[in-house]
């Protein structure tokens, strides 16, 4: 079966220079949609209290995702908590402090911030073990970051500020696409909560990293395009393999 359609299970790229999704629809003379099939909502004010974490009672924060970043700032605001102006700040990656400046003036506060994974971030913790750290999460939260955590001795709480729930998708019961491409298990959560009765057909599906892809297994769904592969190092580049096949057919 040829590709036309493609339906990405994240939001569309807010940029005006061209994605490589851009490309690879030009390219290839493609259809492809973005819908994200999850969402987070915030928790609010009165569920937080009830968790009796007092935000005063912490001199350092430690950022894991932007969105983490949104909510802790949020939160503050609902519960009037006035963010002191000593208050450190430790995030995974430079984009990741850089986004701070939404809510501080960066070059009066005290940011650190490791490369790109929460490992890089752990030496820079060992360094200041003295300091009380919030860190603000989702329900969800990769094992490594607790354990690692743990393995240092660094005293810290972890605060659920946001959780990420499937989205609505009752408007695309009727719309068929000849490959769904999919970054997260809770991707795989949401098609099946949304349709429960989903059954793939002729539907490829693409899977982004191990975990990802072990969950469209264990659904017992057909894995058609993996990502990343030595070959194809980014998703764009497996599906635009993939399709360069199935369309000379």
């Amino acid at each position: 079966m040829k590709v036309k359609t493609i339906l990405v299970s994240q939001p569309e790229p807010s940029t005006d220079v061209k994605t490589p999704y851009d490309e690879l629809a030009t390219k290839q003379k493609l259809k492809i949609d973005f819908r994200p099939f999850i969402h987070v909502e915030g928790v609010d004010a009165t569920e937080f209290r009830k968790e009796k974490i007092q935000l005063s009672d912490f001199s350092a924060i430690i950022f894991t995702s932007r969105n983490a970043i949104d909510h802790f700032f949020r939160m503050c605001e609902e519960t009037r908590y006035e963010v002191p102006v000593d208050l450190k700040y430790f995030c995974v990656s430079e984009a990741i402090a850089f986004y701070l400046q939404k809510y501080v003036v960066y070059r009066k506060r005290k940011i650190y911030y490791g490369k790109l994974t929460f490992p890089d971030l752990v030496p820079i913790l060992k360094k200041h073990k003295n300091e009380r750290f919030l860190l603000p999460t989702s329900d969800i939260l990769k094992p490594e970051v607790p354990r690692l955590l743990d393995s240092i001795k660094v005293d810290y709480t972890r605060a659920i500020l946001y959780r990420t729930v499937c989205s609505d998708l009752s408007d695309l019961e009727d719309v068929k696409y000849d490959v769904l491409v999919f970054f997260s298990p809770f991707g795989i959560k949401s098609l099946l909560e949304n349709f429960p009765e989903f059954i793939q057909g002729e539907t490829r599906i693409a899977g982004f990293g191990p975990t990802t892809q072990k969950a469209i297994q264990d659904a017992g769904l057909r894995l058609d395009i993996p990502a990343p592969t030595k070959e194809a190092p980014s998703m764009t580049m497996a599906l635009d393999a993939y399709i360069k096949e199935a369309n000379k057919r």
